[in-house]
């Protein structure tokens, strides 16, 4: 029987040592002048923010938070500031409220319109994270973890278009176990999953499964093989939450890839590098 202890029983320090090897690497080799993130005080990007500070000088890191302050809740902009703080890197609160409000300007635009309007608050974030990196050479470090990823659980062109991924090999649960690994306040590390992408929005809430039984299904799939039928014998978990989390994947499929380009008979593939 498959648990949840198999999926964080992994050696936290080797992860800290290959992640904040990555970001390194990745700052070096890119030879920009330094790193961004969108901090939104949840797990995910605080623990991204975590392992940043421990790869690369401060001074070289900015945090921007981006709350939409009618939907915002404080204390995720209170553990935000607070981490940055903590972390001795540059921070800039922005709030993003007028800048939703100035799409109303839009024939089509509806204030009922949630999904859309949500996505539209992760796009406007990306927008000011490529704004701010263009304008000082800086990469865009993501902050999605292996589950959402593998869900698809993300804003295409939103949260989704970053430079790089630094904890999209952990699943979720990992991610968590690592924010406590790493000493971040239990205000973060206990705090529900959530996009924040309109007022109360809760991830587990939208999926309709706690993330330590998506977990269970990924890693039963991804990690150890199973086939699918077997996986609700092996792990316990809902036939329904095995093609619910299935489904979610196929259906994604297009966000993890580049937009499809059609094959002109007459063009061909480079057959150099250039």
């Amino acid at each position: 029987m498959i648990t949840i202890n198999d999926i964080l029983d992994i050696d936290y320090d080797r992860a800290v040592e290959v992640i904040t090897g990555f970001i390194e690497e990745m700052y070096s080799k890119t030879g920009v002048r330094g790193l961004v993130v969108g901090l939104s005080g949840g797990i995910d990007s605080s623990t991204t923010l975590k392992l940043v500070s421990l790869s690369i000088p401060a001074e070289r890191i900015t945090a921007l938070i981006m709350p939409d302050t009618d939907v915002t809740p404080q204390q995720d902009v209170r553990d935000a500031l607070s981490l940055a703080r903590d972390l001795g890197v540059k921070y800039y609160l922005v709030d993003i409220k007028d800048i939703v409000k100035a799409y109303s300007i839009l024939p089509f635009y509806g204030e009922g319109d949630r999904l859309p309007i949500g996505n539209l608050r992760a796009r406007i974030r990306m927008n000011i994270l490529y704004y701010y990196a263009n304008k000082h050479r800086y990469l865009v470090v993501g902050t999605g973890d292996r589950s959402e990823l593998f869900l698809g659980y993300f804003t295409k062109y939103g949260d989704g278009g970053v430079d790089i991924l630094p904890i999209g090999s952990l699943y979720k649960t990992q991610v968590r176990q690592l924010a406590k690994h790493l000493g971040l306040p239990e205000s973060i590390t206990s705090k529900p999953s959530s996009p924040q992408l309109w007022r109360g929005h809760l991830a587990e809430e939208e999926l309709g499964m706690r993330y330590e039984e998506i977990d269970l299904i990924l890693y039963a799939l991804m990690d150890k093989g199973i086939p699918a039928e077997k996986i609700p014998e092996e792990t316990g978990v809902g036939e329904w939450m095995v093609r619910r989390v299935l489904e979610m994947h196929r259906s994604t499929r297009h966000k993890r890839m580049k937009p499809p380009i059609p094959k002109l008979p007459w063009v061909r593939e480079p057959i150099i590098e250039f």
